[in-house]
C-alpha cells in the first residue's frame, strides 16, 4: 500500500488525523479571512460605482498574481523552520527567523517597488478610460504599501506555524478582516475628515491591515513565554547572506509553482473572452468558488508541511513518510466530500452568485468538470507540501511546469481554440492538467520518501 499506512494501526492512524487537523483548521480559517479582506474590498467599491469595482477588480488581480508568487518564495522558511524545531535545534530557530524577516522585508520592499512600475504599463494596455485607469493605479499605489508588511507577517506566520502555533495566525487574520470593515467605510466614501477615495481607498483600508497583521502577530511573538526559548528578538542580525541565500534557493522554486498555477487561470480567463460575456460570467462564478475550495487541501498541505518538516529535522524518516501518506488520504477524503457536493447542488451554488439562467445552466455545467478535479486537485497540493516539508522544490516546480502550461494552457489551446471545443475544451484540459500534476507529484513523493529512509536506514544499521 502507498506509504505503508497499512503497517500502521487504527489509533495510529486518528491520532495523526487529529494532529493534522489542529494545525490545519485554524490555518484554514486565517486563509478564509484574508479572502474576506478582498470580499469586502470587492462589496464596498461595487457599491461606490460600478467603475470603481472595475479599477478594483483589475487592481486587485496585478496585486494577487505578484503578492501569490512572492508568498511562494516565502514558504520556504516554514520548512526550515519545522526541520530545526524536530532537530530540536533552539538557537538556530531564533536565528533563521530573524534572517526570515530580513527576508521578507526584502521580499516586500522588491514588491512594492515592482507593482508600482507596473502601475504606468499597464495602464497604458488596459485603456479603460480615466477614471478607470485613475481608479485602478490609486489602488495599486496604495495596497503596494502593505506588501513589505505582507511578507513581513509570512515570515511571523512560517515561525508560529512551524512551533505548532497556529492559533494567534487564526485570530490576528480575523481581527484584521473586521477591521477591514471600517477603514474601507472611511476611506471609500470620505468619513470622519478624511479625502472620499473611492475604489482606491480599499487598496489603503487593505495596506493597513497587513501592516496590522505584521505589528500584532510580532508583538504576540515576543510576549508569548512559549516563544521565549527561541530568542527571536533577544539579539540584533545583520543579514546572512549565505542564509538568505539558502531561502532564495529553495523558495524561487516554490514561488514559480504558485505563479505557474495562478497564471494558468489568468490565461484561460483571458483566452475564453473571446467566447461572450455568459462563458466569462460562468467561468468566473466557478473559479470563486473552486477557490474557496481550494483553501481545504492547501491547508491540510501547510499543516502537513511543518509534520513532515519536524518529522525530517528529528531524523524520524519513515514517520515523515507515515504523515505523507496520512495527509494525502485526508485531502483524498474531503475532496471526495467536496465532489460530491459540487455535483449534487451545482445550480444551487452558481445561483448563489448570479441570477442569470444561462450563467446558472453554464456554470452548473463547468461545476461537473470541477466536482472531477477535486481529488487531482487536491492530491497535487498536498503532495507538493509534503515535497516542501522535505525541501524537495525544483522537480515539483518542473512538474507543475509541463502540467500547467504544457497541458492545461497547451491542451486548452488545442481543444477550446483548434476543435472547437470553447470553454468545455478549457476545462478538460485543466482536468487532465491537475491529473498529470497529481500523478507525477505523488509518485516523486513516494519515490524520494522511500529512497532517502531507505539510504539512511543503511547508514545506521
Amino acid at each position: 500500500m502507498l506509504f505503508e499506512l497499512n503497517q500502521h494501526g487504527r489509533g495510529e492512524l486518528l491520532a495523526e488525523c487529529r494532529r493534522l487537523l489542529r494545525l490545519a483548521l485554524p490555518i484554514l480559517v486565517a486563509q478564509a479571512a484574508q479572502v474576506g479582506v478582498g470580499v469586502v474590498d470587492t462589496v464596498m467599491a461595487g457599491h461606490a460605482s460600478a467603475n470603481d469595482l472595475a479599477g478594483v477588480a483589475l487592481g486587485s488581480n496585478v496585486f494577487i498574481t505578484l503578492y501569490i508568487t512572492f508568498l511562494g518564495v516565502m514558504t520556504a522558511l516554514q520548512p526550515i523552520l519545522a526541520q530545526l524545531y524536530g532537530a530540536g535545534k533552539t538557537t538556530e530557530i531564533g536565528e533563521q527567523g530573524r534572517q526570515g524577516l530580513w527576508f521578507g522585508l526584502f521580499l516586500g520592499v522588491l514588491g512594492m517597488l515592482l507593482l508600482w512600475a507596473l502601475i504606468a504599463p499597464m495602464q497604458r494596455w488596459l485603456n479603460m478610460g480615466t477614471y478607470v485607469n485613475g481608479v485602478f493605479g490609486q489602488f495599486v499605489f496604495f495596497i503596494a504599501l502593505g506588501m513589505p508588511a505582507a511578507m513581513i507577517h509570512r515570515a511571523f506566520y512560517a515561525f508560529a506555524s512551524s512551533l505548532n502555533r497556529p492559533k494567534p495566525i487564526m485570530v490576528v487574520s480575523l481581527i484584521a478582516l473586521l477591521l477591514n470593515i471600517p477603514l474601507n467605510y472611511v476611506f471609500v466614501y470620505g468619513k470622519y475628515g478624511m479625502p472620499e477615495l473611492g475604489g482606491a481607498g480599499c487598496g489603503l483600508a487593505s495596506a493597513i491591515c497587513f501592516w496590522f497583521n505584521a505589528i500584532v502577530l510580532g508583538i504576540y511573538v515576543v510576549r508569548q513565554r512559549f516563544f521565549a526559548p527561541f530568542a527571536l528578538f533577544a539579539r540584533f542580525d545583520w543579514p546572512h547572506w549565505r542564509l538568505q541565500g539558502s531561502l532564495l534557493r529553495l523558495g524561487i522554486p516554490i514561488g514559480m509553482s504558485f505563479f505557474l498555477e495562478v497564471s494558468l487561470f489568468t490565461f484561460i480567463s483571458l483566452l475564453i473572452a473571446r467566447f461572450g460575456v455568459t462563458q466569462v460570467a460562468a467561468q468566473q462564478v466557478v473559479i470563486s468558488i473552486t477557490s474557496l475550495i481550494y483553501m481545504l487541501p492547501q491547508s491540510v498541505g501547510i499543516a502537513l508541511a511543518v509534520c513532515v518538516g519536524q518529522a525530517v529535522g528529528a531524523r524520524k524518516w519513515q514517520r515523515a513518510r507515515f504523515v505523507s501518506g496520512v495527509g494525502l488520504s485526508m485531502g483524498l477524503l474531503g475532496a471526495c466530500f467536496t465532489g460530491v457536493m459540487l455535483l449534487l447542488f451545482r445550480h444551487f451554488w452558481v445561483g448563489l452568485y448570479t441570477a442569470d439562467q444561462e450563467v446558472i445552466l453554464l456554470g452548473g455545467t463547468l461545476l461537473i468538470f470541477a466536482a472531477v478535479f477535486q481529488l487531482s486537485d487536491a492530491t497535487q497540493t498536498i503532495a507538493s507540501y509534503a515535497l516542501r516539508g522535505y525541501k524537495l522544490t525544483k522537480i515539483p516546480m518542473v512538474i507543475h511546469a509541463f502540467s500547467f502550461w504544457g497541458l492545461g494552457l497547451g491542451f486548452g489551446c488545442l481543444f477550446g481554440l483548434y476543435f472547437g471545443m470553447a470553454l468545455y475544451g478549457f476545462w478538460l484540459a485543466l482536468v487532465l492538467a491537475l491529473t498529470g500534476a497529481a500523478v507525477a507529484l505523488v509518485w516523486y513523493l513516494h519515490r524520494q520518501s522511500e529512497k532517502i529512509a531507505l539510504a539512511h536506514a543503511e547508514r545506521e544499521s
